[in-house]
């Protein structure tokens, strides 16, 4: 099992949206194919798949993502990134 696999077992499972680095997070999203565009802090990210999802995220000053933005990521994939191989 690779690391986005891993990073994605995670994300999923729910139990750990404290403990999510913001790095990461906004790795996984780049590697399912999400669009980056940073303005200033805020991260915000689109796709082609996720059809009118956008995400606009913000680090906590320790590097961890925000616990309700994990859940939004995970909304996300589990509704639009359930059946894919590569995700």
């Amino acid at each position: 099992m690779g690391r986005w696999e891993k990073f994605r077992a995670r994300l999923l499972s729910g139990e750990q949206d404290r403990n999510i680095a913001f790095n990461d997070l906004i790795g996984y999203l780049q590697y399912i194919g999400m669009t980056l565009r940073i303005r200033g802090s805020h991260h915000i990210f689109t796709g082609k798949q996720a059809v009118g999802v956008i995400l606009n995220l913000q680090p906590l000053p320790d590097g961890m993502a925000k616990p309700y933005q994990v859940k939004q990521v995970r909304d996300m994939v589990k509704r639009y990134f359930s059946g894919e191989a590569n995700d």
